[in-house]
């Protein structure tokens, strides 16, 4: 597979992504949605895991990057990888913002924002409804991939 490639086949019409996600995940996914903050589970879960794209099944974030922002989002400083995400200008809603969406499917994820804790000072503010948590699968190489830990969530 060429470094340009996706892993999967991800094109699908709306009526497939309908078939696959609950209203929910695919307004917030599919239709740039916003969750309410503290709606979802994942804001505060506290299990070791790996945060996998809920559309097409990619590794996304770690728990080892995860922390709590108080904002009512999961939050973490780093994904996985680099290129485990694509990062866009948002304009919409009067505000100037950076969209994070999965790299692999263009799933709507949340936002990234230049305030978060070390080592990157960033805190990407991520949609619990986009992601699905497989516990105990490799989060430790998150770990290496983005440098030391501050305190988990």
């Amino acid at each position: 597979m060429s470094a340009n490639q996706k892993p999967q086949d991800v094109n699908k019409s709306e009526e497939e992504w309908r078939a696959e996600l609950t209203d929910e995940q695919f307004r917030v996914t599919r239709k740039h949605g916003t969750e309410a903050p503290f709606s979802h589970s994942h804001a505060s879960e506290k299990r070791d895991g790996t945060y996998h794209c809920i559309c097409c099944g990619e590794p996304l974030f770690s728990s080892e990057t995860k922390y709590d922002s108080g904002t009512g989002w999961p939050s973490y400083w780093a994904p996985v990888t680099p290129e485990a995400v694509r990062e866009h200008d948002d304009n919409s809603l009067l505000m100037r913002r950076t969209e994070v969406q999965c790299a692999n499917c263009d799933a709507h994820l949340g936002h990234v924002f230049p305030d978060g804790p070390e080592p990157t000072g960033l805190r990407y503010c991520i949609n619990g409804e986009a992601l699905d948590l497989k516990s105990g699968d490799g989060a430790k190489d998150a770990q290496e991939n983005a440098g030391r830990s501050p305190e988990a969530a």
